[in-house]
């Protein structure tokens, strides 16, 4: 896009062209053609006339089936495109690529295990929804007049949950909450964490941090608000162990680190048509340039990689990588049609009013943001991150929940982009906000942090915002504040995927 343009046709196989402005009825889209209707921004108009039960193509793939004649110049959505089907998963490893190796650092805190943070907090965590008031009453307890005497420490802040009681002891809602706990527990963002329970809950302390290979420590503190007497005794103690803890992690300094020791967690959300052709491209090749560094990647949110999963599975690299990948989308599949659901059903209404159709256009713009480098490991919700490059991990279309299990998993960093406007934040890793279209970004300026509309306008090169997304990505790691830390944002958004029954 060397030039401000109102449409664009992604791929030579598109029988649509997607409208990057708002098309009045009328409009000359070249070729002796105009439109028959009205075309909002980030909406398909038909190139050609379609039969009913043709494949839709879009990006070079197929996003659904045409459920009605639609006569060229007509607007293509969901009154006119049907859900049908599902990716080819039978190859692997056809587009293996190699990203060259190109170092770059940043200032960074550097914990005695060996992990590298980019913030540096004080945590409080809960075993269960019972102890969450007295988390929080702890957290606000130090606002930022007493936290001036420590400039080192960005923050006293509580992670509650609705979780760790009537719940099963054993199990896969058991597994993932524990490793969500565990890992924010040992997460390089926080220099000190006290983990808070009631006493009487299933998700005990002890086995816990037995569970996560966790030790207490003068910086890894325990408590129980029945052995502490109640609510305000438990307060008070909860206070003085932090006070205790202050000192301790304000010695913390940055130094000069490699951008090796950065994870980054890959979102989207409040998607709309531009999202696939701007931002999510966008941040791939800022991912591409984090893997050329040493970095890791994660990509997650399952059932939004569904319809695309080929796009993964050709970059599998190994066939264990590829066979892991479907398991979890069989799983997904099986889940959702037990509830009388499809994953079609993802697409909110925003992604919808905002011109995606199907969920396998959703998951094409989804697949963007992972760049090219080759799909290295398939984790579990809240497994750590190991395998340097990119890897996928296995969680819910749900941005909160989703940000947590990376979180989790070792991300000290997300960025997240979006088309309508999301006003997600995280704690203790920031969230860089990326805008697809322009419109947005001037009408939510507070919001975000990189406009990659310009791409539409003309004022800057697909490669030009990689190079600004990862470059700011650096700055961010090194402490600089993104919008949604200037917001406050990131208390509320600690939400651990807790499958299973509730007893």
């Amino acid at each position: 896009m060397s030039e401000a343009m109102t449409h664009i046709k992604a791929s030579a196989k598109d029988g649509v062209a997607v409208a990057l402005a708002d098309l009045p009825a009328g409009f000359d889209l070249g070729h002796g053609l105009r439109t028959r209707e009205r075309i909002g921004a980030g909406h398909k108009v038909a190139l050609r006339d379609f039969r009913s039960g043709e494949p839709l193509i879009k990006l070079g793939q197929p996003i659904g089936i045409i459920s009605a004649d639609i006569a060229a110049g007509a607007h293509v959505h969901v009154h006119n495109v049907r859900f049908s089907g599902r990716a080819d998963r039978e190859s692997f490893g056809t587009r293996i690529v190699t990203i060259p190796l190109k170092p770059a650092g940043f200032m960074g805190y550097l914990r005695e295990n060996g992990s590298v943070g980019t913030r540096n907090y004080i945590g409080i965590l809960t075993s269960v929804n019972c102890s969450a008031t007295v988390a929080r009453r702890i957290a606000s307890h130090f606002d930022e007049e007493r936290l001036a005497p420590w400039p080192g420490i960005d923050g006293v802040v509580a992670f509650s949950h609705m979780s760790g009681c009537g719940m099963a002891k054993s199990g896969r809602g058991m597994d993932n909450l524990r490793r969500t706990i565990g890992g924010y527990a040992r997460h390089a963002n926080f220099a000190a964490i006290l983990v808070i329970g009631l006493g009487c809950e299933v998700n005990q302390i002890n086995p816990l941090l037995v569970d996560q290979e966790l030790k207490t420590s003068e910086m890894l503190r325990t408590m129980n608000i029945q052995s502490e007497g109640g609510t305000r005794t438990a307060i008070d103690a909860g206070i003085a162990i932090v006070r205790e803890m202050l000192p301790l992690a304000n010695r913390a300094e940055r130094s000069v680190q490699s951008a090796a020791h950065l994870t980054l967690g890959l979102q989207c959300g409040a998607s709309d048509g531009n999202s696939a052709l701007t931002a999510n491209p966008a941040l791939g090749l800022a991912a591409d340039l984090l893997v050329a560094a040493g970095g890791k990647v994660v990509l997650s949110e399952t059932p939004e990689i569904f319809g695309a999963e080929n796009l993964l599975l050709e970059r599998a690299a190994s066939r264990d990588v590829a066979d892991r990948l479907i398991a979890r989308l069989q799983w997904w599949e099986d889940y959702a049609a037990r509830d009388g659901a499809d994953l079609n059903n993802n697409p909110s209404p925003g992604n919808i009013a905002g011109g995606i159709t199907t969920i396998l256009e959703k998951s094409l713009g989804a697949v963007a943001k992972s760049g090219s480098s080759p799909l290295r490991d398939v984790i579990d919700y809240a497994q750590t991150i190991t395998a340097p490059g990119l890897s996928f991990m296995d969680t819910p279309g749900y941005d909160p929940c989703s940000a947590t299990g990376q979180i989790a998993g070792g991300a000290n960093l997300i960025a997240f982009t979006t088309g309508r406007g999301s006003v997600f934040g995280s704690k203790p890793a920031p969230t860089l906000k990326l805008a697809s279209n322009s419109a947005l970004a001037a009408r939510m300026p507070d919001d975000i942090d990189i406009d990659c509309g310009r791409l539409i306008s003309g004022e800057a090169t697909l490669a030009q915002l990689g190079d600004e997304i990862f470059d700011r990505l650096l700055r961010v790691a090194s402490g600089e504040k993104t919008a949604s830390e200037l917001n406050g944002i990131g208390d509320e958004e600690f939400v651990p995927w807790v499958p299973g029954a509730a007893m």
